[in-house]
């Protein structure tokens, strides 16, 4: 007997919630552009102080939209994640996204890799819809540490989204959880504009995320983002960050008072401009190239990179394929920068090369307690620096010079 054939489709539509940082690219589409409004108090789309009522009208965002946020200070418990194709404008000088005071808590159980439920300690410190990082005393930086959301407690059970992507020893190792994230973010996105926004990252009561899941302004996996007249302060990590990505460009903005860096292109980023831009007092260095970042152009744009704690332009250690090669630097001010122990105004560690460092101003301006000690220090085994038509004045011990690393 033959029995008739029936063929089920099945269409499943899902709703992606907001996560810390974890974004499901935004297709194309045909809807009017449109513009949302969200504000602390009056007639806006969303009303609200907080990083859960910027999400909100975030989720309401078509491609072709613009998000306008209010003046006035939003208390940051989440990332604000910003979908494909948007703009994000703020109030110039009145937008201010403040990051929350930080809790932690020690684990009560380890934290396998695909954990999506946690036992903590103290479990009353944390509530649905705040964003963590989880992590241990070994694995603690980098791609090593989890970054997610709490989307419901259960007594000490802590229920989150996305899952872990590492195993957290809990007795050994002390493995803990923490509400830190990076705070304005773009994700597997692309086409974003970030305009006249203000990120306070709270460092004095926050613990530290580096820039590979952190940052004031944090962009991993994105394409053609502009971030634009905005300042990024006092972060317990990186000020501006992006990872993976392509034609990242920062312009006429501001970045200060991190504990790490200023700016963090990374991870194989290509083709990024910096242009018109201050970065000054961080705890480290002002413009951080990390591995594979190449075809940069940070040129005819009068950056200002200033008193950082190590050193202004930093170029670390990689093997050749992975190093910053193919990088320019010129019209910037590169100046006062360093500590007691070490001052560079450009440090460039091998194999990295093919750079080109002209028409900048690299000087200590200081007459008294100086620490730049070299203009530009090329380290033994680095590749072609080109040094062309600067003034350099003022460093303590030269201006160019070829040695071992320091």
């Amino acid at each position: 007997m033959r029995l008739p054939v029936y063929v089920i489709v099945v269409v499943v539509v899902s709703s992606i919630a907001s996560l810390s940082c974890n974004l499901v690219s935004v297709s194309g589409s045909s809807l009017p552009a449109h513009t949302i409004t969200a504000a602390q108090s009056g007639n806006a789309d969303v009303t609200g102080t907080d990083s859960a009522a910027l999400q909100k009208a975030a989720d309401m965002l078509h491609p072709g939209d613009t998000l306008v946020i209010g003046p006035g200070t939003y208390h940051m418990d989440n990332s604000l994640l910003i979908p494909s194709g948007v703009t994000v404008r703020g109030a110039a000088g009145k937008t201010i996204l403040l990051k929350s005071r930080g809790v932690e808590s020690k684990l009560a159980e380890d934290g396998d890799y695909g954990e999506s439920y946690l036992a903590v300690a103290e479990p009353e410190k944390f509530r649905p819809g705040m964003g963590v990082e989880v992590l241990d005393d070994t694995l603690n930086s980098g791609w090593d540490v989890s970054i997610s959301k709490v989307d419901a407690i259960n007594g000490k059970i802590l229920h989150l989204n996305p899952m872990t992507v590492r195993d957290y020893d809990s007795e050994q190792k002390h493995g803990r959880i923490r509400n830190t994230f990076p705070i304005l973010c773009a994700m597997n996105a692309e086409n974003v504009t970030f305009e006249d926004m203000i990120v306070d990252g709270n460092k004095a009561e926050n613990a530290y995320l580096d820039g590979c899941r952190g940052g004031a302004i944090y962009m991993y996996n994105v394409r053609n983002v502009t971030v634009n007249r905005c300042v990024a302060r006092n972060y317990n990590g990186d000020g501006i960050s992006f990872q993976i990505s392509e034609n990242v460009h920062v312009m006429n903005s501001e970045s200060y008072g991190q504990s790490g860096y200023g700016v963090h292109p990374g991870t194989g980023s290509a083709n990024s401009v910096v242009e018109n831009c201050r970065m000054h007092h961080n705890g480290d260095i002002g413009l951080f190239l990390c591995w594979r970042v190449r075809h940069g152009r940070f040129s005819n744009n009068v950056n200002t990179i200033a008193r950082n704690g190590v050193s202004g332009v930093y170029f670390r250690r990689e093997t050749l394929m992975n190093a910053g090669h193919r990088n320019i630097f010129r019209k910037n001010k590169v100046l006062d920068n360093g500590s007691a122990k070490a001052g560079y105004g450009f440090y460039v560690q091998p194999p990295t090369g093919d750079i080109v460092i002209e028409d900048n101003q690299i000087a200590d301006t200081r007459t008294t307690n100086r620490t730049q000690r070299y203009a530009v220090y090329k380290v033994k085994g680095a590749g072609s620096v080109r040094v062309e038509n600067n003034t350099m004045e003022g460093n303590i011990a030269g201006t160019y010079f070829e040695g071992s690393a320091q």
